[in-house]
């Protein structure tokens, strides 16, 4: 059974996933008007892998006995820049999801709820390839500078990233 203080923080990271799972279809809306499909369609990708974050949470608290709360979901900035500006963004915002990952982790150990810092191990893993991925896009997009027969070839390459949904939800 969850803490009253775990169960609450729980929640607030299922909703923050969600705003991450916002941010990043607004993210590929830009794209998309931008002309850049590669970076819309992995920009969609990483809007299903989020919400697919938000229900493992979701489910954890239930299977918990706990009680999910939803709760305002923040508008998204609409603007994003350059490509390189855009994943800037992306790296930041996951850096902010891991120290708040790492913040749970810490919690879950406080209140000596060993099931929940193991639950929250796949999600301090999770949280190092996404930092990954979005260092490795960096990488690409600064040396390609305004070159715009470079930034095409990296819109092709981000144009075959395809969601693969996790094993399905075990709640009914």
């Amino acid at each position: 059974m969850l803490s009253q203080k775990l169960e609450a923080a729980l929640n607030e990271q299922m909703n923050k996933e969600i705003y991450s799972a916002y941010l990043y279809m607004s993210m590929s809306a830009y794209s998309s008007h931008s002309g850049l499909k590669g970076f819309a369609n992995w920009f969609m990708v990483q809007y299903h892998e989020e919400m697919s974050h938000a229900m493992k949470f979701y489910d954890y608290i239930i299977a918990q006995g706990g009680r999910v709360r939803l709760m305002s979901i923040e508008e998204p900035p609409a603007e994003f820049g350059t490509p390189l500006d855009m994943f800037e963004k992306t790296l930041k915002h996951e850096q902010f999801v891991t120290r708040c990952i790492h913040d749970l982790a810490a919690l879950a150990e406080a209140e000596k709820d060993d099931e929940a810092r193991a639950f929250l191990e796949w999600y301090v893993k999770e949280q190092v390839e996404e930092e990954e991925n979005d260092n490795k896009i960096i990488a690409r997009l600064r040396p390609a500078g305004d070159s715009q027969e470079a930034l095409m070839a990296i819109d092709s390459g981000l144009a075959a990233r395809a969601y693969k949904p996790p094993a399905a939800s075990t709640q009914a």
